[in-house]
Parts: structure tokens; C-alpha cells; sequence
């Protein structure tokens, strides 16, 4: 692959890790939504185990790769993988996936970067009355910029501010090569704690165009309640 796919590979594993790095909103507000969010009960989980899918796609190389990938996280042993089904471009499958993976293990080994977190210190709160899905939307607007951090908005269920949905962009550009990268993240809580349960990027390169990438998660225990039985889907011969 080019320099250019190269920079564009990068352009996606960059927003991957920060769709990754945010996962609750902890700010003040007087919006009444917002308060219910903050009043939740919202542990971290202790432990958890998920199959999940990954693929990506570019276009313009005509590239595409997929792998199902058994992740189990733990406060004793941290987080592991174990790739078990995969298809597709080898290079998609080492530089993106397996390099997302390494990361987030030492993200859960360094805890969630506080530069990453929903905070006063990070982010400003505007209702603006927007509304996805019978959701509202609350506008978030960065105090820096940073690889880690969105612009965009948070969906909460009104009914008692669940989180639901992120969704956004980097609020600074990887490289001068990725000039926007997107970024949506879906949650569900599940035994009782709030997961991600989808994610959603897409860089857009200079000349290369848009490169996507999604990853799904399906849970068989979190905190040591089996909660489902995912299944591997069967191999396909890399391309």
C-alpha cells in the first residue's frame, strides 16, 4: 500500500481510539435531561466478555477487510483478545484492527485518559433543542483541541437521560492527509451497566476520499451475568 494509504489507515485508527476513549459525560448543567443522565447509576463494568466484528473499506484502493474477535477485560488480568474468524486485505486486518486492539489494551491498562472524559474541564454543555429518534440531543463543544476529543452531540433519552448515542467529529484533523474524521458510537445498558454496543467511523483523505470503519459488539457476560451467546461467523480466504 502508498504513503498515502498508509496516512489514511491512520486517519482511521485515530478515530477509532477516540470513539473508544469516550464513554460518559460527567458536567454540569441546568439542563433538566442532562441532570437525570448525571443522577444515573452508572458503574464501569468489572468485567465483561463480547465477541465483536470488525470491517473496514476504501474505495479508491478497492480494500476491504472483516475479523470476529472474542475480547475479554477484567480488573485482574486487563484486557485480552483473540482473533478467531477474519477475511479480507491483510494489511486493513494488522494495521487497523489489531492496531486499535493494542491500543485499547493500554488504554484499559492506563485507565481512560482524563483528556478524553465528558468534563467541565473538557467540554461546554448547550441545549439547543435538538431531537434524532425521539432523543434529545445536547451540543458538545470542546475547550481545546485534541485528537481525543468531538465536536458534536450527545443523544439522551429524556424519559431519565440514558445515554444513547455520540456522535461527532475529531476535533482536530490526524494529519494533514485526514481532513475530517466522524465518529458514531451507540450504547445499551446491559445487566444493569451502560455499553457501547456500536461504532461507526469515517475518515474522509485528501484524493484517497472516505474510508469507513465499524465495529459491533455482542455480549456473552458483563460483570460475571451471561448476558448472551454470540456466534463466530464462518472464515472467509483473505483477499
Amino acid at each position: 500500500m502508498s504513503g498515502l494509504g498508509r496516512r489514511l489507515i491512520h486517519g482511521v485508527v485515530v478515530g477509532l481510539l477516540a470513539g473508544c476513549a469516550l464513554g460518559h459525560a460527567r458536567a454540569a448543567s441546568n439542563t433538566l435531561v442532562l441532570q437525570r443522565f448525571l443522577a444515573l447509576h452508572d458503574p464501569a463494568p468489572s468485567d465483561y466478555r463480547a465477541l465483536r466484528h470488525l470491517d473496514a473499506r476504501n474505495d479508491h484502493f478497492e480494500s476491504s477487510a472483516w475479523m470476529d474477535v472474542w475480547t475479554d477485560a477484567d480488573r485482574v488480568d486487563g484486557f485480552r483478545y483473540h482473533v478467531v474468524s477474519t477475511g479480507g486485505s491483510e494489511y486493513i486486518r494488522s494495521k487497523v484492527f489489531l492496531a486499535t486492539l493494542e491500543m485499547e489494551r493500554k488504554m484499559w491498562a492506563s485507565g481512560e485518559p482524563d483528556r478524553a472524559a465528558f468534563t467541565p474541564e473538557n467540554y461546554t454543555f448547550e441545549d439547543r433543542g435538538e431531537r434524532s429518534d425521539g432523543l434529545t440531543g445536547l451540543s458538545v463543544t470542546p475547550r481545546r483541541k485534541d485528537l481525543l476529543l468531538l465536536e458534536g452531540s450527545i443523544f439522551l433519552r429524556p424519559e431519565d437521560g440514558e445515554l444513547m448515542r455520540i456522535e461527532g467529529h475529531l476535533s482536530k484533523a490526524p494529519s494533514f492527509w485526514t481532513r475530517k474524521v466522524d465518529i458514531v458510537r451507540r450504547y445499551q445498558r446491559i445487566a444493569g451497566v451502560r455499553m457501547p454496543v456500536a461504532l461507526e467511523s469515517e475518515a474522509n483523505v485528501r484524493i484517497a476520499g472516505p474510508s469507513t470503519f465499524r465495529m459491533s459488539y455482542e455480549y456473552e457476560v458483563v460483570n460475571g451475568e451471561r448476558v448472551g451467546a454470540p456466534q463466530v461467523r464462518a472464515a472467509a480466504s483473505p483477499r
